[in-house]
């Protein structure tokens, strides 16, 4: 029985590597592979996906407007999908990506973060916390020792950033994984530093 998976994690928690991984074993076994991305990750890439370990492989990009239905229907034969950076899908696509799992048999296994840089859920990973069969935290570390569950941004100068858009995408250059009591430190200590001057 095939079932809709999503596997979360901070920044820097290899969710990327894992997926790549993931895709290698499957096709290993002589299974067919469907690897998605959403087009709002283009870093490394518009078709690319591509880990910190330095693992990469071309994926089918995913627009806004785009339905997964329909181009699955025209990929042909595929045992297992696989989404890297599922978090920047539409709540329409994941519910797509939930038909595909009941109507097609096809297991899908999503990978992506789970909140933003202000701990708000991005709008495609709540959908999958409500639809998912199987929820599986990918840990990461904060520089402390402590699970890291903040996606902290950070400023060219290293400083917390607390405004602006939901989406920004950047890598060990604009994001930190910070655990939530480290997280609200920096932010305080930044705060009180503004007050100062």
């Amino acid at each position: 029985m095939a079932k809709l998976y999503f596997k979360y994690g901070a920044m820097g928690s290899s969710k990327s590597a894992q997926a790549l991984i993931t895709q290698f074993n499957y096709e290993e076994r002589g299974m067919t592979v469907w690897l998605i991305k959403p087009s709002t990750d283009d870093r490394d890439g518009a078709d690319v996906i591509q880990s910190r370990i330095g693992l990469s492989r071309r994926a089918s990009v995913i627009c806004p407007g785009d339905s997964i239905v329909e181009l699955y229907r025209s990929t042909g034969r595929t045992d297992v999908i696989i989404a890297d950076e599922a978090q920047f899908f539409t709540p329409e696509q994941i519910d797509e990506l939930r038909w595909i799992v009941d109507f097609e048999d096809i297991p899908v296994l999503c990978f992506g973060l789970r909140t933003d840089f202000l701990t708000k859920f991005f709008p495609g990973a709540m959908r999958l916390m409500e639809l998912a069969d199987s929820i599986q935290e990918i840990k990461t570390v904060c520089s402390c020792g402590r699970k890291a569950t903040v996606n902290a941004r950070i400023d060219g100068n290293g400083r917390v950033v607390t405004k602006g858009a939901q989406v920004l995408i950047g890598g060990n250059d604009s994001y930190v994984a910070m655990c939530h009591r480290c997280w609200r430190q920096k932010v305080a200590e930044q705060e009180s530093q503004i007050s100062i001057e």
